[in-house]
């Protein structure tokens, strides 16, 4: 049994040692080849437009913007609708990654996260304007629901045309697989803020 076992641990060791050395052969003699499958690979995954690029770089304000929003109205406490406080939060856990990944995409496209687009027009995307952000953070927490509802119809309106754009015209696969999602998501997420709104 002992005499067993020692063999099968010297074939293993023997086969592993095979193995790495193999590896190793085989790294250093097709470098050119690796270097050139792994540049096709990144060449695929990067794959993109203009249309990608501003895409991003205008979701990108426009999610940290809902953020900054809901993060103004959970910050008033106890006093928000539970309702809306909820909504906050699945606003926050939805676009919080999506931030991450947007940046993730500009960075590896070489664009920078901000442009010219990104100063554009608030009401052509739905953002708030400074005084519209203001009024929330002044809000009290009975009155900052219902004016939350209200601006963030208006913000999801943005985002879900821009995400349109990119469905329509985009050319980086995951890209357009977010927008798809941010249309289906935002779109059901308005009729529910509309419900809400004309319930109170």
């Amino acid at each position: 049994m002992h005499t067993t076992t020692t063999t099968r641990t010297l074939a293993i060791a023997a086969a592993l040692t095979l193995g790495l050395t193999l590896a190793s052969c085989s790294t250093s003699s097709n470098t050119g080849s690796d270097a050139g499958s792994s540049a096709t690979l990144s060449s695929a995954a990067s794959a993109h437009n203009d249309q990608d690029v501003m895409f991003a770089q205008m979701m990108l304000p426009h999610h940290q913007q809902a953020v900054e929003m809901s993060d103004m109205l959970l910050a008033k406490g106890d006093g928000v609708d539970p309702d809306v406080a909820t909504l906050a939060k699945q606003i926050k856990a939805e676009q919080g990654p999506e931030i991450t990944q947007l940046t993730s995409w500009l960075q590896g496209w070489g664009e920078p996260t901000e442009s010219e687009h990104s100063g554009m027009g608030h009401s052509m995307s739905g953002m708030m304007s400074d005084s519209d952000m203001t009024d929330l953070d002044q809000a009290s927490a009975k009155d900052a629901g219902q004016l939350f509802l209200q601006q963030m119809v208006q913000h999801h309106k943005g985002a879900v045309d821009m995400a349109k754009t990119e469905v329509d015209k985009g050319k980086n696969t995951d890209a357009v697989a977010m927008a798809k999602s941010i249309v289906s998501s935002q779109t059901e997420q308005i009729t529910q803020m509309k419900d809400m709104l004309a319930s109170k």
